[in-house]
C-alpha cells in the first residue's frame, strides 16, 4: 500500500500532489536573504505530513491546525488517493466542516479527481467516523497489524519533527506503556498477547487492591476475625429469638424471672459490697481526722513563763529554750505525719466519690428492675422487651455487614494471590519468548535488527544495536545504541541528529522486514537531512534509493540549505520525478496553502 495523490476542492489554494512509487521529495527553497538564518519558515513541508494524517482519519483535536483556524479551512474538502495491495486504488474523502463524515470510493485508475463526483457515485458516502475507521481498516487490509487497527502504526509512518525524540515512544503514545508496548512488541515479532495479558493482570491487581483498601477503610478499627464475627452473630441471633418468642407469646414470666435473678444475684450483691467498702472507707477517714486533731501542740513556752512569773516561780531562759527546741522537733515530726495523713484522706475521699456515684446508678437500675417486676402494666413490659429486640437486631445487622466485608476481603485476597501467580507465570513466558526471538537469527526481530544496523552503518559507518529485554517487573524495555569500534555502547545516540537517524532507520527496517506481508509500504520523514554532514546526507540518500528499489515508498522533506552538495558535472540531487513539490518564501504562491500564514 502506497500514497498516490493528495488534493482538495480548492486547487487554486492547495494544488494537487502526485506521489510516485519510489522517492518523493518536498523541498522548501529559502530565496529571501532575511529568512536564511531562521529556524522555521512556515512554508508547509511539515504541514503536509499533518494533512496526510488527517486524511488517514486522525481524531478531531482543537489544537490541530485545521480546527484551530477553523474559519480559514471550514470550506475545504480533502481527498487522499491510496494504492492498495491488489493494485487497485482507494480515495478517502474528508471535509473540514463535517470532519466526522467520511466517504470512500474504490477505482482501477490512478490520479483521479473526484472533487466534483456526485454523492450517489461514492461507494460509501458520509459514514460516521468510527464506522469509517473500521471501513478504512478493512480496505487497507494490513493483516500483519491485527488485532490492532491501522491507526496504531501511522505514527511510525508519518514522522514529524516532534516524533524524533524517541525511536519507539511517539508523542501520541504519551499515555501508559500498556497502550503502545504490546503493539510495538507485536510488529517486532514478539508474543504481544503475553505482554497484553501481563499488563491486564497488573491492572486487575491494582483494582482489587484498591477495593481491599476501600473495604479496610469501611471496616475502620472493627474486628477482622471472621470466626469471631460469626460467633457474635450466632449469640445475638439466639438472644433475639428468645425475646421474639417472648413477645409472640405475650408472656413475661421468663423475662420476670431473669430480671429477678439479675436484681437478687447481681445488683443486690454489688450494692452490698459497695456499701461495705464505703463504710470501711468512712471509718478510716474518721480515724485520720481524729489523728490530725490530736497532733496539735498546745504548750506555749511564753504563756508558761508568764504564768510562773505571776506565781513567783523563777523560769530560767535555758528552760524556755529547751522547751522551744522540743516543740520544734515535735512539730517537724508532726508536719511530716500530717502530710501523709492528708494524702491518705484525699485518696479515701476520691474513692468515696466514685463509690457514691456507682451506688446511685445501681440504685436507679435496681429501682427500674423492681418497677418492672411490680408493674401491672403488661404493655410497658412489652415495650421494654421490644426496645431490647430492636437494639439486638441493629447489632446483628451491623455484624452481618462486617461479615459481608470480611467475606469479600478474604475472597479478594485469594484472587490477588491467584492473579499474582498468573502474572509471575506470564512474566516467565515473556522472558522465554524474548530469549527465543533474540537467539533465533531467522526471527522477525533478528531480521529487523540486522536491517536497522545496516542502515546506520551505511550512513555513519558505526554499528547500531536494537535490543529488547524484560525488566525485573516483566515489562519489555526497547533500546537502541550506537556502538564504537570495540562494540561498546556510546552516548552518540543521545544527540538529536543521530537520534533522528535512528528513528529513520527503525521505520525503514520495520517496513522492509514486512515486505512479504500485508503491511504499509510508505514512510514520511520530515527534515530528513537536517544537521547531518554532507557525506552522511549522501549515504542516507543512497539508502533511501536502495529501499525505493525494494518497493518502499519514501516521502522526505527538507530545505534547500540541507541538500547534499553537487557539482555541475554531477547534476541535481533529485530527478524531476522524485521532486514532487517545491515550496519557496518569495510570496504566497510558494506555500503549501497559497494564503497568508496562520
Amino acid at each position: 500500500m502506497k500514497l498516490s495523490k493528495l488534493y482538495c476542492n480548492k486547487p487554486d489554494i492547495f494544488g494537487p500532489i502526485d506521489f510516485v512509487s519510489g522517492l518523493n521529495t518536498v523541498i522548501a527553497e529559502i530565496r529571501l536573504p532575511e529568512n536564511k538564518a531562521k529556524d522555521t519558515h512556515n512554508l508547509g513541508k511539515t504541514t503536509l505530513g499533518k494533512l496526510l494524517d488527517f486524511c488517514f482519519l486522525l481524531g478531531k483535536d482543537q489544537k490541530f491546525f485545521i480546527f484551530k483556524h477553523f474559519d480559514r479551512f471550514k470550506d475545504f474538502v480533502f481527498y487522499l488517493e491510496i494504492e492498495l495491495a491488489d493494485a487497485s486504488f482507494l480515495t478517502v474523502r474528508r471535509g473540514v466542516e463535517e470532519a466526522t463524515k467520511i466517504s470512500f470510493k474504490k477505482h482501477e485508475a490512478s490520479h483521479q479527481d473526484f472533487s466534483a463526483l456526485p454523492d450517489s457515485n461514492w461507494d460509501h458516502f458520509e459514514l460516521p467516523f468510527d464506522r469509517a475507521k473500521d471501513m478504512l481498516d478493512s480496505l487497507l487490509d494490513w493483516r500483519s497489524l491485527k488485532p490492532w487497527s491501522y491507526r496504531k502504526i501511522i505514527g511510525y509512518l508519518l514522522r514529524s519533527q516532534d516524533d524524533y525524540g524517541d525511536v519507539f515512544q511517539l508523542n501520541k503514545f504519551a499515555s501508559a506503556h500498556a497502550d503502545w508496548k504490546p503493539f510495538l512488541a507485536h510488529i517486532l515479532g514478539f508474543n504481544a498477547k503475553l505482554i497484553e495479558d501481563h499488563y491486564q493482570k497488573e491492572d486487575d491487581l491494582q483494582k482489587k487492591q484498591a477495593t481491599v483498601n476501600t473495604i479496610m477503610n469501611e471496616l475502620g478499627g472493627s474486628v477482622e476475625d471472621l470466626s469471631k464475627i460469626e460467633g457474635l452473630i450466632l449469640l445475638k441471633q439466639n438472644e433475639a429469638q428468645k425475646k421474639q418468642k417472648l413477645l409472640d407469646a405475650f408472656d413475661f414470666r421468663a423475662q420476670d424471672k431473669d430480671r429477678t435473678k439479675q436484681v437478687v444475684d447481681e445488683l443486690d450483691t454489688t450494692i452490698a459490697e459497695l456499701n461495705a467498702e464505703r463504710y470501711s472507707l468512712n471509718q478510716n477517714r474518721k480515724k485520720i481526722m481524729t489523728s490530725l486533731e490530736d497532733d496539735q501542740i498546745l504548750f506555749n513556752p511564753d504563756e508558761a513563763q508568764e504564768l510562773f512569773k505571776e506565781t513567783g516561780v523563777l523560769f530560767k531562759d535555758q528552760i524556755k529554750k529547751d522547751f522551744e527546741q522540743l516543740i520544734s522537733f515535735n512539730r517537724a515530726i508532726t508536719d511530716e505525719r500530717r502530710g501523709y495523713l492528708q494524702e491518705e484522706r484525699a485518696e479515701i475521699e476520691a474513692q468515696l466519690k466514685t463509690i457514691n456515684a456507682e451506688l446511685t446508678a445501681l440504685g436507679k437500675h435496681r429501682s427500674d428492675m423492681l418497677s418492672f417486676l411490680s408493674s401491672t402494666d403488661v404493655f410497658l413490659k412489652y415495650k421494654q422487651v421490644s426496645d431490647d429486640l430492636v437494639t439486638l437486631r441493629a447489632d446483628i445487622t451491623s455484624l452481618e455487614r462486617q461479615r459481608g466485608f470480611l467475606t469479600k476481603l478474604q475472597q479478594l485476597r485469594t484472587e490477588i494471590r491467584t492473579i499474582n501467580e498468573e502474572r509471575e507465570h506470564l512474566q516467565t513466558q515473556i522472558e522465554d519468548d524474548v530469549e527465543k526471538q533474540n537467539s533465533d537469527d531467522k526471527s522477525l526481530f533478528s531480521t529487523i535488527r540486522v536491517f536497522f544496523n545496516d542502515i546506520v552503518e551505511d550512513v555513519i559507518d558505526r554499528k547500531a544495536l536494537l535490543s529488547v529485554s524484560p525488566n525485573k517487573e516483566g515489562h519489555l524495555e526497547f533500546k537502541v545504541e550506537i556502538l564504537d569500534e570495540a562494540g561498546n555502547a556510546t552516548s552518540a545516540d543521545k544527540g538529536h541528529t543521530y537520534r533522528k537517524l535512528l528513528c529513520i532507520a527503525f521505520d525503514m527496517a520495520l517496513i522492509r522486514a514486512h515486505l512479504d506481508q500485508r503491511f504499509p509500504r510508505f514512510v514520511y520523514h520530515d527534515g530528513v537531512f537536517e544537521s547531518l554532514d554532507d557525506r552522511k546526507k549522501d549515504n542516507l540518500l543512497s539508502v533511501i534509493h536502495a529501499y525505493a528499489d525494494l518497493g518502499i515508498q519514501s516521502v522526505i522533506t527538507l530545505i534547500d540549505s540541507d541538500l547534499p552538495p553537487r557539482t555541475e558535472k554531477e547534476g541535481p540531487v533529485f530527478t524531476t520525478d522524485e521532486l514532487i513539490l517545491t515550496l519557496h518564501d518569495e510570496n504566497e504562491q510558494g506555500r503549501l496553502f497559497r494564503m497568508k500564514p496562520w
